[in-house]
Parts: C-alpha cells; structure tokens; sequence
C-alpha cells in the first residue's frame, strides 16, 4: 500500500511557538482589515459564521456570535452548519491544505462563502536565501529553517481542486522596515512563525551561521537609513459552496449576439485552411 507522505508541519512545535509568542501580531491586523472589506463587499448577512485560526486573540471579535475553531488536521466543524467560513492565517502551516479547504467547504451551507487568508510564497524570500547561503558558506549543507509557501496560482488550483464554485486568488505585498537582522529574527518569533517544520535542524546550529546570514541580508535588502527590509505577502482566497442558483459558464454555441457587432469591429473571416509551408 501507497505511504502517505510525512507532515510537513511538527504541531507540537508549533503550538509551542504560538503560546510563547507575545509580539504585535500586525499581520493579523491587517488580513482582518483586509477581510472586513471584503465581507462589506458581499451583499448577504450571515448568522452562522465560524473562523478557523491558530490565533484566537486578534479574530474573537471579527463577527457577533462568530464560533472560533483552532486550526486542527481535522477541523471541529460540522457538515452544513454555517453560511460563512474564515480560515485566518493558518493555512500556510498545514500538512493536508487540500483537506483543510475540503473541510471547510463542507462546512458551509449551499451559496456559503469561504474566505481564506496565508502567507504567500513571497514572504521572507530574501530571510530564506540568506539563511541557506550562510549555511551553505559556512557547513557545506542545507536545512530548512523557512516555511515553504504556496504561490497564488497553485493556490487558486486548490480552490477548485477542494470543489469551491467560483474560485477567486488575489495577493497584497506588505514591505516591513526592521532595525536589523536581529530584530527581524526576533519578531518572527513574537508572532509564533519561528520554524516549526517537521524536518528542521534538532541540534543547535553554529551562531555563526546566523552571523553571516546577517551580514548577507544587510548587504543586499537595507535601504538608505540602514534598515533591513522584510517582503511578506499575503494571499486572500475566495469560493462559494456550490448550489445551483450560482451563474454557470453559456454551452458553447449559445451566444445570440456576434462578438464583432459587440465591439463594434470589422470582422474577416479565416480561410477554410490554412497551407504551412513544408521544409525539406
């Protein structure tokens, strides 16, 4: 029988991480600024909402009577219980994020709405780069030491692969200006997203190799005042629990009205083939 592959996550280490941080959880507040705007958008009042996180503290009080999950393998939500769900920035530290997209959707009532919010794949790219040359430098090898993020476009894929109707992806960069390496490192940390990946390193790694990293870093991402410079990214996902009431794609061959007379354009005709020149 086929193995199932091994977690990315360690989630001991991860709850651990998040239970120790104590930082200003900014990015949290800006994904819940985001999402707010997003639900104005929606012309709908829900009553049954629930948000799946991993931190309760900046989400408790997004919507009246909102019911907060934590954000499980296997998620505390039942079958066709609520018209809305929010998956709030969790969704990158998940082994199953397919599963976890599936769970949620089944979740939701018909016509519910799903909102998810992750980091994105642009996020401390420059932190990775420096990490792995420092170590390569310095030890000859490489070990993971940043989360690997999903890019926007597979993101969207997984959307339609978890069975969402109207599967929307859209991103927002967000720069952060930081007194130093150290402080980056340091705030990561605060916000409980140290490395918490199943294959990190277990013994103490050489203070050196985060020296050279700082160095490295420093050289190539500060700006005029001498600043390091950290690129987080957010993606923002959106799909619909299918029901039948939602517009659907024309049968090709349906239209009644001609694309040129449309746009108001000429139209020529191709001819019934085409002849390609042969190359001996």
């Amino acid at each position: 029988m086929p193995q199932s592959p091994p977690d990315l996550t360690d989630r001991t280490a991860l709850v651990r991480n998040r239970a120790r941080g104590r930082g200003d959880l900014f990015l949290h507040a800006i994904a819940r600024e985001e999402i707010s705007v997003r639900l104005a958008e929606v012309n709908r009042r829900f009553t049954t909402p629930a948000v799946v996180t991993g931190h309760a503290q900046p989400w408790a009080d997004l919507m009246p009577g909102a019911r907060l999950v934590e954000d499980t393998p296997v998620l505390d939500l039942e079958p066709g219980a609520h018209d809305l769900v929010i998956h709030a920035m969790a969704l990158h530290w998940a082994s199953d994020p397919v599963g976890q997209l599936v769970q949620a959707r089944r979740a939701l009532v018909p016509d519910g709405l799903f909102l998810g919010v992750l980091l994105g794949g642009q996020t401390l790219a420059a932190l990775r780069a420096a990490l792995a040359q420092a170590e390569s430098d310095l030890t000859g090898g490489l070990s993971p030491r940043v989360l690997p993020m999903a890019e926007i476009r597979d993101l969207g894929a997984l959307l339609q692969r978890a069975g969402f109707a109207l599967p929307v992806a859209d991103a927002l960069g967000q720069d952060v200006a930081y007194r130093d390496f150290w402080a980056l490192c340091r705030d990561l940390r605060a916000m409980g997203e140290s490395n918490s990946l199943s294959a990190r390193p277990r013994h103490p790694t050489r203070r050196a190799v985060f020296e050279r990293a700082s160095a490295l870093y420093t050289a190539h991402h500060s700006d005029n005042s001498g600043r390091v410079l950290a690129r987080f990214e957010l993606i923002f996902l959106t799909g619909w629990a299918p029901d039948s009431s939602q517009p659907s794609p024309l049968r090709p061959g349906s239209a009644r009205a001609r694309l040129a007379d449309v746009l108001g354009a000429e139209e020529t005709p191709l001819p019934d083939s085409i002849k390609i020149p042969r190359q001996d």
